[in-house]
């Protein structure tokens, strides 16, 4: 009786097999190892998405990713766009735009956490204020601090780096009338290192990567200031790994992504890739710290002379 019930399974086995060989791929999709995609992500980002790209279209010669770089609510927007099936953005979407999405395109979204990023707080290198706390933030944007410091932006609107200091720091207040705006993270940097009284608020993804040559540039001409620990005060700390890591610095945020693909496709690859330890690698060398790969802190201890 057992070998009546195997021959059966046998029998469907076979079935189901042919069945399955028999399916055809539409041969016009994009695979993970083949074909083009089009990507918005936050300009903030720029450094680390263009490493990812760089490494990932290496691993498979096939594969093309158009990445426009653009305001973190112009990135939003392309998700009603058919054309761009990708964003890179620290903005979460509801259940309701998901499902508005979904009705709307008749494609599933998904959304997931890559990395935790900061916002740094950089000034000219002959500023003698270096040292801020969250509430001379505030003030600061609202043209009320003791000194008459200019804020600046990578853009005033629509840019991730404004809409999060308005809802962390500002608490929905508005900014003050003398807050100035960049073109560009590269133009804002310029600009308050030619600027004694200004303070710009940039992503640390920009400035904090000591290893990188571009980088390191930008520190000779601007000074990262610090801000007052979390949890701890009179204590101040940079953006680093470590503080960033350990919730220490005030001003940290999310990276994520949001893909809308019905099928596995060149999507699904890149961020597979993103969230796979290559790619949190590559988040960690860019001095971010990884959604998903261990963060290891390890204690040094000086050595006796």
């Amino acid at each position: 009786m057992l070998r009546k019930k195997e021959g059966w399974l046998y029998v469907l086995c076979l079935t189901l097999s042919a069945c399955g060989g028999s399916e055809k791929i539409d041969p016009s999709l994009d695979t993970r190892y083949k074909g083009t995609i089009n990507i918005s992500a936050d300009e903030s980002f720029r450094p680390v998405i263009e490493s990812q790209v760089q490494v990932y279209e290496s691993s498979y010669s096939g594969t093309k990713l158009n990445v426009s770089y653009k305001p973190e609510a112009d990135c939003l927007k392309d998700l009603s766009v058919d054309s761009v099936r990708l964003i890179i953005v620290t903005k979460r979407i509801t259940d309701a735009e998901r499902r508005f999405i979904a009705d709307s395109s008749k494609v599933a979204t998904e959304q997931m956490l890559l990395a935790y990023d900061a916002v740094a707080i950089i000034v000219h290198p002959e500023q003698e204020i270096t040292r801020f706390t969250v509430s001379d933030l505030k003030q600061i944007l609202q043209g009320k601090f003791r000194k008459n410091l200019i804020p600046v932006f990578d853009g005033l609107k629509a840019t991730s780096t404004v809409r999060f200091i308005v809802d962390s720091v500002l608490r929905g207040d508005t900014l003050a009338s003398k807050t100035l705006a960049a073109r560009s993270s590269e133009e804002l940097i310029d600009y308050v290192s030619k600027n004694p009284d200004s303070v710009g608020f940039i992503g640390v993804s920009w400035i904090g990567n000591k290893d990188d040559a571009q980088q390191q540039s930008f520190l000779t001409k601007v000074r990262l200031a610090e801000l007052e620990c979390r949890g701890l005060p009179d204590q101040y700390v940079q953006p680093i790994q470590v503080n960033i890591y350990n919730g220490l610095y005030p001003l940290i945020r999310e990276l994520v992504f949001i893909l809308k693909e019905n099928h596995r496709g060149l999507g699904h690859g890149f961020t597979d890739f993103m969230t796979s330890e290559r790619g949190q690698l590559i988040f960690r060398r860019a001095y971010l710290v990884p959604g998903y790969l261990p963060f290891i802190v390890r204690p040094t201890k000086l050595r006796d002379e």
